[in-house]
């Protein structure tokens, strides 16, 4: 407990038990012991014995003048350290020579702690002997843990690991939530408010000012994404750098050659659309990239990778083709569109960007926009007929019935180009939202194979589902229950365990409309097989571990 004080030539227990021992004299010599060892004032000699009348025990005394010492001390560091002499660092490296063996003392430790942490370089033989103490390094301040963990990738890894582990379990939990709701959906919180979740400030705080541990921690996310496709490492990219500009970090944000993309983005995800001029500010980033920093796309890619980012690109899609509809214009003659869509394939061919190291941007099939946007349209056109001709006087209608087949190149590209299929999936969307049961119903189908199985994706299954309690009252329907569970959900079920969970948090909301005979046949189909011994497999098991953390050689992208 007092290992130390010799060193600094004070006496401990084990100086006053050997002159206790070799004395003649016991009382003496504790009285001597005292007078050498208590604090040295010479008028507090004659108020001791006051003390003892009133009975208080010395050690008390001594342990409370210690306390406001100890506290006095720390302030005056605090001060020391943000003052502006130029000596003041000289200082606090002199008081951390005098204290620093004391540093297992538990009274001490604060100040040595104090001290260490307002160094902006601590010696490196102090650092080491913190890290090789796992008591010490577990109470040192984060301040003094960064300068450690800046030349200890692998140390590093271990503290982000949990952290990042916990982001992705978070995600996966708000995808799966029980809500089911058009307004309150997985996109429905603002950047603002995401940034503030514990896992982005515990990195913010983690990071700090200091280059070198931001750019280990984009290694990590790179890596990781790399690994497992998981798109949610991208969205922690983004939040992660626009943490640090809320807070002002300029020396990491103005090395970032993201960061005013980034920002850019950020501003328009808040409002769900990219408008003309942001649209301008982004193409310029985009076509600023100059010769020689081509990995720059990389990262730019990861943060167009970002379901966040994704959503405004196809929402802002979807509004600028209604615009065009509106002025009978082609989709090749938009400008607007024709950025948003590039943008699109930028961040839908992140992965293999970063996985190939050819740091270009894939070129978009044009015939996306020759043949897919006009057979979507087609689409439009054809439920926009149908419903006109319905609200015609009876001696007018005409023998027209809804289409219940879709234009072999719509269904083509659904399957073969990931772009055209993004779409695909957020004009289903559209349709849901504005409740169109009949078109709903002639699409639904043709998701049934899409490019990569994206239909079957958790995030489109998370928002289809809540676009289909507007629709609750179709689910008395044998026809409509027939086409979203068996012409859609319950054509993959079996092989996929989250179609079967999307179901299942559909129905839990829309049992009491759905047909009843439709009911007990679902719940017979979706109930798992007792005599193979089924059980549901740890839900959001994320997709890495510390050792993922620890074996991170060069990954891929920009270094700061």
């Amino acid at each position: 407990m007092f290992a130390g004080l010799p060193e600094l030539g004070i006496s401990n227990g084990e100086d006053l038990k050997e002159t206790l021992t070799n004395c003649t004299e016991p009382l003496k010599a504790i009285d001597q012991f005292q007078m050498e060892n208590g604090i040295l004032l010479p008028t507090l000699q004659s108020a001791l014995p006051f003390l003892d009348l009133h009975g208080t025990p010395r050690l008390e005394f001594h342990q409370s003048v210690f306390d406001e010492l100890r506290e006095k001390l720390m302030e005056r560091v605090a001060v020391i350290a943000e003052g502006k002499e130029e000596d003041r660092y000289r200082k606090l490296e002199e008081l951390l020579e005098k204290s620093f063996p004391l540093v297992k003392m538990p009274s001490i430790q604060p100040v040595v702690m104090q001290v260490l942490k307002h160094l902006p370089k601590v010696p490196e033989k102090k650092l080491k002997m913190v890290m090789a103490d796992k008591e010490l390094y577990k109470v040192c301040a984060v301040e003094v843990k960064r300068q450690i963990w800046q030349d200890n990738q692998a140390l590093f890894g271990d503290e982000v690991s949990p952290l990042l582990k916990q982001y992705i379990v978070e995600k996966e939990a708000a995808l799966f939530s029980s809500d089911l709701s058009i307004l309150h959906n997985f996109f429905s919180p603002s950047p603002k408010t995401r940034r503030q979740g514990e896992v982005v400030l515990k990195l913010t705080q983690m990071i700090g000012k200091n280059v070198k541990l931001y750019d280990m921690v984009l290694q990590f996310l790179r890596t990781l994404f790399l690994r497992t496709r998981n798109v949610h490492y991208c969205t922690l990219r983004a939040e992660l750098l626009m943490s640090l500009h809320d807070l002002d970090i300029s020396e990491i944000c103005s090395v970032d050659p993201c960061h005013k993309f980034t920002w850019c983005l950020d501003a328009c995800i808040r409002e769900k659309f990219v408008d003309g001029k942001r649209a301008r500010e982004l193409q310029g980033f985009l076509d600023g990239v100059k010769k020689g920093q081509e990995q720059v796309l990389g990262d730019l890619s990861m943060i167009l990778c970002d379901p966040f980012a994704c959503n405004t690109l196809v929402l802002s899609i979807m509004r600028n083709l209604q615009e065009l509809l509106s002025q009978d214009a082609l989709p090749r003659d938009s400008p607007d569109l024709m950025l948003l869509l590039r943008m699109l394939s930028l961040g839908q061919g992140a992965w293999d960007m970063i996985d190939s190291q050819v740091f270009k941007e894939p070129r978009l099939d044009l015939e996306v926009v020759t043949r897919f946007l006009p057979a979507m349209m087609s689409v439009v056109v054809d439920d926009h007929t149908f419903t006109v001709e319905q609200k015609l006087p009876s001696e007018e209608k005409s023998s027209l019935s809804y289409p219940t087949t879709l234009p072999e190149s719509f269904n083509r590209y659904l399957q073969e180009n990931r772009v055209a299929c993004e779409m695909g999936l957020y004009y289903v969307l559209h349709i849901a939202k504005l409740r169109n049961k009949n078109a709903l119903q002639r699409l639904l189908p043709a998701l049934v194979e899409t490019y990569n199985d994206m239909a079957f994706g958790d995030i489109f299954l998370h928002l289809l589902t809540g676009h289909l309690t507007l629709l609750s009252d179709e689910f008395g329907s044998e026809e409509f229950c027939s086409v979203v569970f068996d012409g859609f959900l319950l054509t993959s079920f079996s092989s996929k365990e989250n179609v079967h969970r999307h179901t299942l948090r559909m129905l839990l909301h829309l049992h009491h409309k759905v047909l009843p005979s439709c009911m007990e046949t679902l719940m017979k189909t979706l109930d798992p097989p007792k005599q193979v011994g089924f059980r549901w497999r740890a839900p959001f098991k994320p997709s890495h571990d510390k050792q993922d953390i620890r074996r991170i050689v060069s990954p891929a992208g920009i270094r700061l």
